[in-house]
């Protein structure tokens, strides 16, 4: 019997769909892999802001990736929100049992529209705990630059390695050019850095793009790419996505992208040749 390329998202939920584990499960799905979650909060959000968030108890959020692994064990993780200590101490615990080979974790902290979605509380959690098992992790300008105080990639790169973070993309779409998007990728605690340029896309519709570039990562690193072409391959897919839903308006804020631009048919391998 031949097994589909499962990938798990970690992550809270989006009752807009644009962002969180809808984005995840729809960019895992038009990627020709086979989404399943672990949902920590549930929010109540649109495209112009976060009205109120509810953890999901600690326990449930561990039995959900309890039952994950135990009966189809991911080839990818990706971690989104975790809300708080209690969400946060279950996911490190279980990720610190099974170990899974690919894990790429997007430090979510505040939402598109500047809701705070990571209380500080599980900052050290994360950084201290889950960081280190990591094959990627993906914060953007501002994550980066909270969470080391730092101001400049590279030392926010060093300082994120000092945590045990061994591979780090700095993300720069919310950088001022107006011309190209550069996102800095640091492999192997290194402190010399791939620059990853693509051609700025002018739209509003931005709602989710982190969330869309750690799920594509993780499927391609799900489907075997190496990381450095797994990031090279997601940022070009979230540019498309971006491109393609650059003219649609949904909502009154930032919509969200196309996730659906070139769907791929569900893909599956032989697991003896794997």
């Amino acid at each position: 019997m031949r097994h589909y390329y499962p990938v798990l998202s970690i992550a809270g939920s989006d009752s807009s769909g644009g962002a969180g584990i809808q984005a995840d499960i729809k960019t895992i799905s038009a990627l020709g892999c086979y989404a399943m979650t672990a949902i920590t909060s549930l929010t109540a959000q649109n495209t112009t802001g976060v009205r109120s968030v509810m953890p999901v108890a600690p326990a449930v959020v561990a039995d959900q990736i309890d039952m994950v692994f135990e009966d189809i064990p991911p080839l990818a993780v990706k971690i989104g929100m975790l809300c708080n200590a209690g969400v946060a101490e279950v996911v490190a615990d279980r990720l610190e049992h099974y170990r899974p080979v690919n894990l790429v974790v997007d430090p979510v902290m505040v939402s598109t529209s500047g809701a705070r979605l990571l209380e500080e509380d599980a900052v050290k959690i994360m950084l201290e705990r889950i960081f280190p098992l990591a094959t990627l992790v993906t914060p953007n300008l501002r994550e980066a630059e909270a969470l080391t105080g730092q101001e400049a990639p590279e030392p926010q790169a060093h300082t994120l390695g000092l945590f045990g973070a061994r591979n780090v993309l700095i993300k720069g779409g919310d950088s001022p050019d107006t011309d190209f998007k550069t996102d800095l990728l640091y492999l192997d605690f290194s402190h010399e850095a791939f620059n990853l340029r693509a051609d700025a896309v002018d739209t509003p519709n931005t709602h989710g793009t982190g969330c869309t570039l750690s799920s594509a990562i993780a499927c391609y690193l799900a489907l075997g790419y190496d990381l450095k072409d797994a990031v090279s391959q997601g940022k070009l897919y979230v540019t498309k996505a971006l491109e393609a839903g650059a003219f649609v308006t949904t909502g009154r804020g930032h919509g969200p992208v196309n996730h659906f631009f070139a769907p791929r048919h569900l893909k599956n391998f032989n697991p003896r040749t794997h």
